[in-house]
């Protein structure tokens, strides 16, 4: 049958590493694979100001740099490669990486995190972590006191643009109908925050700015009117994608593709897979709550090892 791994590791952003740690330390020698994007969404974000430990900020690759040195330091194998295929249908695992090559293990910790949806604006792209964002949580501190717009007519778009306006003067709601689909009672804490001024009809043509967000014009979807509005920051809000694909013929997820983990862990319907970070939290997406799983996978895969008397 070939090497069978204790604990195979499929993500390397917080929550992968940190799963990572606490199995190499008990003595679970995990084998990581990074995926296509090795580090997860932080190899985007600039200054990460909000993670324990790091009172003078941090930037986002270089805080995943530090979390692999770890993993690394107490036995991680990395591996820097996309698994595409699993099988959870025996009691050992298999999984199957991009060049072909089969890989066999008692315990599967799932990592691989979501990606956020992007308009697909080319001055979008050439000023990420220059004012534009998807996270108000994490970023929107570093705007505080300047003017700023929020894409998206969703939860996501009225949490943000809710979070944006304490710290903001005047937030811009760019909301493509003439309606939003967020809860009422979100609607309704936007419709009654002064400082969100909201445009119905509207979408954002081109962000605006050479090295850093100045401006953003609009246009009125139903006029053909546009407008241009000086800010400091663009929040992408029209949600999140998980990277869970490859799971969705063997685990219970979402309408959206978060997978589901039984109620008080990490654990999966199938025994020995156990999920972690943003793959399956939609709530919070945070560095911090995505290791604070990994951490939660990696206990849970020791003591189904442990009971199986494999370690």
């Amino acid at each position: 049958m070939g090497v069978i791994h204790n604990c195979l590791i499929i993500g390397s952003g917080p929550a992968g590493y940190t799963a990572a740690i606490y199995a190499a330390r008990a003595g679970m020698n995990p084998v990581l694979y990074t995926g296509k994007e090795p580090g997860g969404q932080l190899m985007i974000t600039t200054d990460v100001e909000n993670y324990p430990g790091y009172p003078d900020g941090i930037m986002g690759p270089m805080m995943m740099e530090q979390f692999q040195k770890q993993a690394e330091r107490f036995g991680t194998e990395i591996k820097y490669e996309v698994i595409d295929k699993v099988d959870f249908s025996g009691s050992v695992h298999k999984v199957s990486t991009e060049s072909g090559e089969e890989v066999l293990a008692h315990t599967v910790i799932i990592s691989t995190g979501a990606s956020a949806k992007w308009l697909g604006l080319e001055s979008e792209r050439r000023l990420m972590n220059q004012g534009v964002s998807a996270c108000a949580v994490c970023d929107g501190f570093f705007f505080k006191g300047t003017e700023v717009a929020v894409v998206g007519g969703g939860d996501t778009a009225a949490e943000e643009a809710s979070y944006l306006a304490k710290l903001c003067p005047m937030v811009h709601l760019f909301v493509r109908r003439d309606e939003m689909r967020a809860s009422k009672i979100m609607q309704n804490r936007v419709i009654n925050t002064k400082n969100i001024k909201v445009y119905w009809n509207t979408e954002a043509e081109e962000i605006l700015g050479r090295e850093e967000v100045e401006g953003v014009r609009i246009i009125n979807n139903k006029t053909g009117n546009k407008q241009v509005i000086p800010i400091k920051g663009f929040f992408t809000a029209i949600g999140h994608k998980p990277n869970t694909d490859i799971f969705k013929d063997w685990l219970d997820m979402d309408e959206s593709g978060y997978l589901m983990n039984l109620p008080d862990s990490a654990k999966t319907k199938i025994p020995g897979v156990f999920v972690s970070g943003d793959a399956q939290d939609n709530v919070y997406r945070q560095a911090v709550t995505a290791a604070g799983t990994g951490c939660m996978a990696a206990l849970d895969a020791e003591r189904y090892l442990a009971a199986k008397e494999i370690i």
